[in-house]
């Protein structure tokens, strides 16, 4: 389909966008005079009802550019029950309930029914908003189609729809859920596509749900902010040395640290190294998709109250989480896509603020570091020296230290233990080599006298006459009751149990 390319030109102010004055009332009670470039031009067309495809840095407005005209065109007309007017996908709940908010802020001057349909909250509450009629919705796709199979939502009424980080939307894995949505809802819809990054492959997909899009594009398609500083931390391998580096790291910082989200590639790693870092006592909360949802937005909460300093997450807080206020951003591990790496450190620098974002590196992280710079079209500077820098001194210092010790096999990963282990190992492995050795010179005698008696028992064994299987089962059955035993009773012998000794009516 058609695409035009549109140079956005910053606006004066929002009134020249032909924003409502409801709205325009609602933005400058916010605090808000001049709107952002993909704002500037992309609300235009927006209340125009063409088709839009937004790319822009994360950070510089992009919710706010499809929420402001949808409030000004939902002033006509009424949503009627189950018949959302509009529906806004987005990948995350925590995303979702966001988007929430901007309506809430903006819409204050106008009577809106808002419905959010996320997973981890109840099928009632939703299905009452819903049953009331909704102006907008916001979903999930996962709990959308959930409530539409349950026939109790109709999408025939849907005049605008919004797929939000589209690349994330259609890039990992919701395609299939995205397709069927489309056809539910009218052909004569509008469709608004906002994202950070698009790859080509991508953009080739939005050619099904578009009709002859104008392309706003205000930045170069996963360009990172000017406003953060990044810099690269080379880092031994093993999870320990990981740990060690980043509370270097964050130490070094000092008082320009007001607080940070710490991101890594597992949940099973998020929740690891906020463990290590309350066992040191850091400040520090987590966040990643198998919390219970309550769970998860109480920990935003507080890390946007400033209750929490430190902010240990997975990539479900890299996208569009609007946090103002983040100094530093740490990817404890490289994102294996690189896009993750722009919307990651996205999360500090926001509104033209500045922020730091540094990036710790393995040697077995240098393709990954490679795709980044790719990707961003520029080097990223090294904290402390490449890897190259990264002596194999260093590199095997770890495994060395530990050896022969007890902390040595407690640094090996078993399980859910490994975290506590592992950390014990980081404190106490200089000390323990001398402690295991003191333990096995007090243990040796006691060594001795064993291998002596398991030596004897063996010849006794040997010389044993056998006489048949029966024999030799008879020898080990006795040898096994050790003599002091007993014969072995019949049955259950006086242990009968009571059961057993009712009489049955035949």
């Amino acid at each position: 389909m058609p695409s035009n390319e549109q140079t956005a030109e910053q606006a004066k102010t929002f009134a020249d966008l032909g924003l409502s004055p409801k709205v325009l009332s609602a933005v400058t009670d916010a605090g808000y005079t001049t709107p952002t470039p993909i704002q500037a031009g992309a609300i235009p067309y927006a209340l125009e009802g063409k088709d839009i495809l937004g790319i822009a840095q994360t950070g510089t407005g992009k919710t706010a550019a499809f929420v402001l005209p949808m409030i000004t065109r939902l002033e006509k007309g009424r949503a009627r029950a189950r018949m959302p007017r509009t529906l806004i996908l987005e990948p995350t709940r925590e995303l979702a309930a966001q988007v929430e908010e901007n309506f809430v802020k903006y819409g204050k001057n106008h009577r809106l029914n808002i419905a959010l349909l996320i997973g981890g909250v109840s099928f009632d509450e939703q299905e009452k908003k819903l049953e009331r009629g909704a102006d907008v919705l916001i979903a999930t796709p996962g709990r959308m189609l959930d409530h539409f199979e349950r026939g109790k939502l109709l999408l025939t009424g849907v005049d605008i729809l919004v797929i939000d980080e589209a690349d994330r939307m259609l890039d990992m894995g919701f395609i299939p859920d995205i397709e069927r949505i489309c056809k539910l809802i009218p052909f004569t819809r509008q469709t608004l596509f906002f994202s950070a990054t698009m790859p080509p492959e991508i953009t080739k997909l939005t050619e099904q749900f578009l009709q002859a899009p104008v392309r706003v594009e205000v930045a170069r398609a996963a360009s990172t902010a000017t406003t953060v500083s990044q810099r690269l931390v080379k880092s031994p391998g093993k999870a320990w040395d990981k740990r060690d580096t980043l509370r270097r790291l964050i130490r070094e910082q000092g008082d320009e640290l007001t607080n940070a989200i710490i991101f890594c590639n597992r949940k099973v790693d998020v929740s690891e190294l906020f463990r290590s870092l309350t066992r040191h006592e850091f400040d520090a909360g987590a966040l990643h998709g198998d919390m219970d949802q309550r769970a998860r937005m109480a920990m935003l909460a507080n890390f946007r109250d400033g209750k929490l300093k430190l902010l240990v997450a997975s990539d479900v807080a890299a996208r569009g989480l609007d946090i103002p206020a983040v100094s530093h951003v740490f990817n404890f591990d490289v994102p294996i896509h690189a896009e993750d790496y722009v919307h990651r450190i996205g999360r500090t620098g926001r509104a033209g603020r500045t922020g730091k974002a540094f990036t710790i590196a393995t040697r077995a992280d240098k393709k990954y570091v490679d795709a980044i710079e790719k990707l961003i079209g520029q080097s990223i500077e090294w904290h402390d020296g490449d890897l190259s820098s990264l002596s194999t001194d260093e590199e095997d210092e770890a495994p060395r230290r530990g050896r022969g010790s007890r902390a040595a096999k407690s640094e090996k990963p078993r399980g859910r233990s490994r975290s506590s282990k592992a950390e014990a190992a980081e404190v106490q492995a200089p000390a323990a080599p001398a402690a295991d050795e003191t333990a096995a010179a007090e243990d040796a005698p006691v060594k001795t006298a064993r291998k002596r008696a398991i030596k004897a028992d063996n010849a006794n064994r040997r010389d044993t006459p056998r006489s048949g299987d029966g024999g030799a089962r008879d020898n080990k059955r006795s040898r096994a009751r050790k003599d002091d035993l007993g014969d072995a009773p019949v049955g259950f012998g006086d242990d009968m149990p009571d059961f057993m000794k009712v009489e049955v009516k035949v």
